[in-house]
């Protein structure tokens, strides 16, 4: 279940139209390929916990992991955090100029267990936000302290699914969340029906130094953190055991990223029940949990020690940054800036960056257009690269079907965005490569 009450978009006031309007032209003029390098492959990683101080109950941890890559000197930056939504336009800044950073990307788990306030998260403005800025800064900073000479290669696998769709078609034609019953259905699915579409297959992107030890795993997986949501006490969710069950399969001598994939509508097929508060008596069972990330771990473990990255002693980045402005679904006022980046690394591995909530259809969308092109696709969702969080992004016919996501908040993005979006995705991706060309052909 996910009661989170997302970030708020900007809404235009007279005041500020001109000016706004003027901003925003700009912004949605924003397309450039920031750089496009063939060279020595330099990678950074590091871990660092970012639980803060609290009286609120924890049952484990809540890290930042990062990883830098570079290329003749142009670097990019991934922070993995396990937090619910996380976006920070302090990081961006000092980091950029510190570390020399092109663009830093920091994807959320979306656990539902992060540390909380008077049942406020982070981008709720609770007051551990400036205490997380400065971990991720510091863990970006270790990585960048501490670079080596690598390779880079990825693979996908697919493997029988750890969740469901979680908004399910009823009788009179609409889409109804899981854990809203009626007179055929039972509330949280206690049946284990696996209901789609969904995405079961797992991405794994593998950074090694020359001797070909691993030293950074990316998982790329679409499914909610929800598993012990209404737990209250701080937990990372699967996405934390799946990382850390990784790591201590190499001999915690590596860094494994969790980033979440299109998981706007997916839902743990194992789950906890939930507790109705911190008093309640019923106690959170945590083994759901515990068991849905050490399967997912076990899969990217296989996968991970399956790539052999190319033995040759250059990597090709190429990189574009691109901004789109949507208004609301209902409230035409609401206005999204949206920033998206995609990145191409040798000639083989596309990756499509996405902020908010997407929902599934459009990662398997996206990969059967990359395998189209011959190329192995991954989508970041709830990854953040500077703009607004926009929250749900539903498919059409998800927003037609209607549910929790769908159609059900008056603040939702308008309708199509998504499609847009992953349009210009393709479109940026072909531009990387070359192939769209700027001019007609002569």
């Amino acid at each position: 279940m996910n009661t989170l009450t997302k970030i708020k978009p900007a809404v235009l006031n007279p005041a500020r139209l001109f000016s706004l309007l003027l901003s925003l032209l700009i912004t949605t003029s924003i397309r450039s390929v920031a750089f496009a390098e063939t060279g020595k492959l330099m990678a950074g990683t590091a871990r660092i916990n970012i639980t803060p101080k609290t009286t609120e109950p924890l049952h484990d941890s809540v890290y930042a992991r990062s990883l830098i890559l570079d290329v003749k000197g142009k670097r990019l930056a991934f922070v993995s955090v396990d937090l619910a939504i996380f976006t920070s336009d302090r990081i961006e800044k000092i980091c950029k100029e510190k570390y020399k950073l092109e663009k830093v990307i920091i994807s959320s788990s979306h656990t539902h267990s992060e540390p909380q306030t008077n049942g406020k998260m982070a981008f709720q403005g609770n007051p551990f936000v400036a205490f997380y800025e400065d971990q991720i800064i510091k863990a970006i900073g270790m990585a960048a302290d501490h670079m080596f000479e690598a390779r880079i290669a990825a693979w996908q696998s697919t493997f029988p699914q750890l969740g469901f769709n979680r908004l399910i078609v009823r009788e009179n034609g609409h889409a109804k969340e899981s854990w809203v019953g009626d007179a055929h259905y039972k509330p949280e699915n206690p049946e284990r029906i696996p209901f789609g579409p969904v995405d079961p297959e797992l991405g794994v992107i593998k950074i090694e130094d020359l001797q070909g030890n691993p030293r950074a795993i990316i998982m790329n997986y679409a499914m909610h953190a929800d598993i012990v949501c209404f737990n209250y006490a701080i937990s990372a969710d699967y996405p934390g055991v799946a990382s850390r069950k990784v790591e201590e399969a190499f001999g915690n001598k590596i860094n494994c990223l969790f980033i979440q994939g299109a998981g706007g509508n997916i839902e743990s097929l194992q789950i906890s029940p939930r507790r109705s508060g911190p008093n309640d008596t019923v106690k959170t069972n945590y083994a759901p949990m515990e068991r849905t990330g050490e399967l997912l771990a076990w899969e990217v473990i296989k996968l991970a020690k399956s790539i052999n990255p190319p033995t040759g002693n250059e990597t090709d980045i190429k990189f574009m940054t691109d901004s789109m402005r949507f208004t609301g679904r209902y409230d035409k006022k609401l206005t999204y800036n949206l920033n998206l980046v995609t990145i191409l690394l040798n000639n083989k591995i596309a990756i499509a960056v996405c902020p908010g909530e997407l929902f599934v259809q459009f990662q398997l969308d996206w990969k059967k257009k990359m395998e189209l092109a011959s190329a192995t696709g991954f989508l970041f969702g709830y990854s953040w690269s500077g703009g607004h969080w926009p929250g749900y992004i539903a498919d059409v016919r998800s927003a037609a079907l209607g549910g929790y996501g769908a159609d059900e908040s008056g603040r939702l993005i308008e309708v199509g965005a998504g499609e847009a979006i992953m349009t210009r995705q393709l479109e940026n991706y072909y531009k990387l490569t070359g192939l769209m060309r700027k001019d007609p052909p002569k």
